[in-house]
């Protein structure tokens, strides 16, 4: 198990694509988390068995490991059977659904984290979308609390950039767990208001290696 703090006050980069994609290719994501590393993030997070396989090869920053499987309701690594994938595929930590919501396996969220720290040395990160979340899994026994849910399952509002308001909340809250910030994280004066309302580090994905969206915004701002 490695140490949370070299993640303080850090930058995480998510290097995903989508099916489809022309960049949705395994050693393609890895190349992206060997750039992210080159300009400064401590931490990547990688979704995919053979994503996580290939970026475990290219890079030794740790690695957040996650599965999604579906689109609708509890997706991001929704079963243990999918959690402990990518811990075999080489995570040091597994980012899983840390909602309040019923998980397909039928386990509940503590039952789920539990049998991932029988694991040698792996933390979990849980994914959640409100403050009531992040209760729950931190009583769960979730290593680190995510807002990587917040405005997508119907308790708070999508906000236009971070939610802000849900990291000081969580912040004030003191949980005992880092505050992961993550989601529509748009720019660096974004991230770092995450850091100045109470986040421990913050997770970037598309702004910085998503270029069909980057792309979008440009050209609509020209349209």
């Amino acid at each position: 198990m490695f140490d949370l703090s070299v993640l303080a006050s850090r930058l995480i980069v998510s290097c995903q694509a989508y099916p489809g994609e022309p960049l949705r290719d395994p050693r393609t994501m890895a190349q992206m988390a060997q750039a992210a590393v080159i300009g400064g993030a401590a931490a990547v997070r990688i979704q995919g068995i053979q994503d996580l396989e290939q970026t475990r090869v290219a890079v030794d920053v740790p690695m957040i490991g996650l599965w999604k499987d579906g689109a609708d309701g509890v997706f991001i690594t929704p079963t243990l059977e999918h959690a402990l994938a990518c811990v075999g595929a080489g995570s040091d930590i597994v980012a899983i659904d840390g909602t309040r919501r019923p998980r397909p396996d039928g386990l509940t969220l503590a039952e789920t984290v539990s049998a991932l720290h029988e694991q040698p040395g792996v933390l979990v990160m849980a994914d959640c979308g409100s403050a009531a979340d992040a209760k729950a899994a931190a009583d769960a026994g979730a290593d680190l609390i995510g807002t990587t849910l917040a405005g997508y399952t119907g308790e708070r509002p999508k906000t236009d950039g971070p939610d802000l308001d849900l990291i000081a909340e969580l912040a004030a809250l003191d949980l005992g767990r880092p505050l992961i910030a993550e989601g529509r994280i748009h720019s660096p004066a974004q991230a770092r208001a995450c850091l100045d309302a109470g986040a421990f580090a913050v997770v970037v994905g598309t702004a910085i290696t998503h270029p069909t969206t980057i792309t979008g915004w440009f050209a609509d701002a020209l349209a």
